[in-house]
């Protein structure tokens, strides 16, 4: 089985959502970073989450077993939270055989699409297995280790795209079928609550 570690990005400031942060949505019987983290939990025990703003009240609903890195600099955007993330786990696993990068408002990309990913990582050939959005690529998204250091010197707030872009023709997409639904705001949470 290959050795991966999941990165959730979970350090914006929601300010689309009236209320408070997204990441505590009610989602099921937990949040919306608590379903994002027990997804990710069934792909492997090694599940890391960057938080930033309001990070003191959302670490609360963190489980002990899950790595929180604190982004100070989480105002730059998501390459930033990628790259202390990524420089983080480096810091504590020396041996992965990938990265997979996944934010906490997609909720119906669930266990089952991110072992779809992780599967055809592990069939081999490919640098980056990203989820296809159409004319891009994006995440969830999971990195051979060659492009760890790469992913750990973003700093601007276009995330991994670039990266995935750089090396497309070592690239394989999945698609999402409708699964890749962001929630930013009240509304796109309430229709995302009653398709549930």
């Amino acid at each position: 089985m290959t050795s991966i570690a999941v990165l959730i990005l979970a350090a914006g400031a929601s300010t689309r959502m009236e209320g408070g942060p997204k990441q505590l949505l009610a989602w099921g019987d937990t949040t919306l970073l608590g379903h994002a983290i027990e997804q990710a939990k069934q792909l492997t025990e090694s599940v890391f989450v960057v938080l930033g703003a309001h990070t003191d009240k959302i670490k609360e609903i963190v489980p002990k077993d899950v790595g929180i890195i604190h982004n100070t600099h989480w105002e730059k955007g998501m390459g930033s939270s990628i790259s202390v993330g990524i420089k983080n786990i480096l810091e504590n696993h020396s041996n992965l055989s990938g990265i997979l990068i996944m934010l906490a408002d997609q909720p119906f990309l669930d266990a089952s699409y991110l072992s779809t990913i992780k599967a055809e990582f592990e069939n081999g050939g490919h640098k980056i297995v990203a989820t296809d959005y159409g004319k891009k690529l994006g995440v969830p998204a999971l990195f051979h280790p060659s492009l760890f250091s790469e992913l750990s010197k973003l700093n601007q707030d276009f995330g991994a795209r670039h990266i995935i872009e750089k090396y497309s023709t070592d690239s394989m997409s999945v698609f999402p079928e409708g699964k890749q639904i962001d929630i930013d705001t009240k509304k796109e949470y309430n229709q995302s609550i009653d398709n549930k």
